[in-house]
């Protein structure tokens, strides 16, 4: 059998890209990119100091994002009190329950949350927990003034730019990163 010159020029072609395809491997292992966590439960409990009764702020969303809307209650807070703040955070869409908060603790330097007052609510959030230099936010205080109602805004970022101007006085604006959950309760200073 006599091959013609460009059926033979095909097949140097073809067998020398085999060859190159073949040969060329990736021995470094792949990146694996950190997986978003899916947060289905937030809630947020507030304890006032000197004693009385405790609020609890929470969110819930078990199908996550689309399908039946969250079940968000807000809550009522005494004016001109202090309370100390703790974040819980689940997957209940995993059984059991997966907890969310060990993992923000086991990754602080790549969290943080971010708290922001609207509609006139006199009340202040500051960080009571930090990851060794930059605050994350599972533990707050907040303290309230006088008699108000509006939003508590509640934002978890991963991997924010805690360097950055503002963003360890929990200023969101140069923030950066992605938001892994946000939620706004409405509460009532009375």
């Amino acid at each position: 059998m006599i091959l013609s010159k460009s059926t033979f020029s095909f097949l140097i072609l073809f067998f020398s890209s085999l060859v190159l395809f073949s040969s060329c491997t990736d021995d470094e292992d792949p990146e694996i990119p950190n997986e978003e966590e899916l947060i289905t439960t937030l809630t947020y409990t507030l304890v006032p100091e000197g004693g009385g009764s405790n609020v609890v702020l929470s969110f819930q969303d078990l199908d996550g994002d689309g399908g039946t809307a969250p079940v968000i209650s807000g809550g009522t807070l005494m004016a001109n009190t202090v309370y100390n703040g703790s974040i819980d955070l689940l997957n209940e869409a995993e059984t059991p329950a997966e907890s969310i908060t060990a993992e923000i603790e086991e990754e602080d330097d790549e969290h943080q949350f971010f708290f922001a007052t609207t509609g006139g609510l006199n009340a202040t959030v500051a960080y009571a927990d930090t990851d060794g230099t930059n605050p994350v936010g599972l533990k707050t205080t907040v303290t309230t003034t006088d008699a108000s109602q509006g939003k508590l805004r509640v934002t978890l970022r991963h991997e924010p730019a805690k360097d950055a101007a503002g963003v360890s006085d929990g200023d969101i604006t140069n923030a950066g990163g992605e938001t892994d959950i946000e939620v706004e309760f409405d509460v009532t200073i009375e």
